[in-house]
């Protein structure tokens, strides 16, 4: 079976997104999961939300078992050209780190807003009260 190998443009395999015809892209493979649709664990609508992207995320965030990997040779149809997939984004927010130290003091300032706030309010009120009943 040394075939060569089909690939697909991210178009080609979007086209497969319904329970008639569903294909999954996971790392940089396409497979069709139409047949095992009814038999997925995790229900089809798991696997009909991730067409048309790439699923790796979704496949690995679930923590697969290595017999569900293992049956996703039986369902390989080919690759994915790479130049038709959208470039990753990256996960770190270089800002954030800058920013630390200004959002744990606001957040602090914040918090103890939300504390004393209402203590003084409660304060008053019963400070004002006590004060009205003195005076009669």
């Amino acid at each position: 079976m040394g075939g060569e190998r089909i690939v697909y443009t991210l178009a080609q395999v979007s086209e497969h997104n319904n329970s008639k015809d569903c294909w999954l892209i996971i790392d940089g493979k396409v497979y069709n999961v139409t047949k095992f649709l009814d038999d997925h664990p995790g229900g089809d609508d798991v696997l009909l939300s991730s067409t048309g992207k790439d699923a790796t995320d979704d496949f690995e965030d679930v923590g697969h078992s290595q017999s569900a990997r293992a049956m996703l040779n039986d369902l390989y149809v080919g690759d994915i050209d790479p130049a038709t997939m959208p470039a990753k984004v990256q996960q770190t927010p270089p800002k954030q780190l800058q920013n630390n130290q200004n959002n744990t003091s606001s957040s602090f300032i914040t918090k103890m807003l939300q504390f004393l706030v209402p203590l003084i309010v409660l304060g008053l009120a019963v400070g004002i009260r006590f004060f009205n009943n003195k005076s009669t």
